[in-house]
């Protein structure tokens, strides 16, 4: 029971006093803080460290992610990959926006597609990737498991094929 109340509670302490551009956030809010994590996938398993900032005049929701993997076949040395993205809510359009910009040079352009009515689960589909051949598609979904835990499933697709799981990654709450 205690638990339940404080995931009810959780945007408000999070955000203090509500005004309306707080309101916007709320979808997000639970993600609001550091995590650290682990995950899988093709590029191997890898240690994660990311936080989820509101920031600029509360117009935006700020992600900063770093992610570091063992040596490889692939990558003798091991490998460290950042991202830096923003979460902003496009009002022409009536929809959140994700974008990302990748170490490599990749910058994923997201849009919301869609996010459960217990806000639990939150889906992006990528509208743009740039320095990837043409046709390519990823997806990111967030699925929220409790206050201090949710998995983070990337997945690709080729041209005219459907999406693959590229890497999933369970994360866990440091601070908020």
């Amino acid at each position: 029971m205690k638990s339940c109340i404080f995931f009810i509670l959780l945007p408000s302490l999070a955000f203090g006093q509500l005004s309306k551009q707080d309101s916007l956030w709320l979808p997000f809010s639970q993600l609001a803080g550091t995590w650290t994590g682990e995950s899988e996938g093709k590029p191997g398993k890898g240690v994660y460290e990311r936080t989820y900032a509101v920031v600029l005049n509360k117009k935006f929701i700020e992600v900063k992610n770093k992610s570091t993997y063992p040596p490889s076949a692939n990558h003798p040395n091991g490998e460290v990959h950042e991202d830096r993205g923003f979460i902003s809510y496009d009002r022409a359009r009536k929809t959140f926006m994700l974008r990302q910009f990748h170490i490599e040079g990749f910058v994923n352009q997201y849009r919301i597609e869609s996010i459960s009515t217990d806000r639990r689960t939150i889906v992006f589909i990528s509208e743009a990737i740039e320095n990837i051949p043409n046709g390519y598609r990823a997806k990111e979904t967030y699925q929220i498991i409790s206050p201090d835990e949710f998995t983070e499933t990337f997945e690709l697709a080729e041209p005219g094929k459907d999406f693959e799981l590229y890497s999933k990654a369970t994360l866990k709450r440091v601070k908020p």
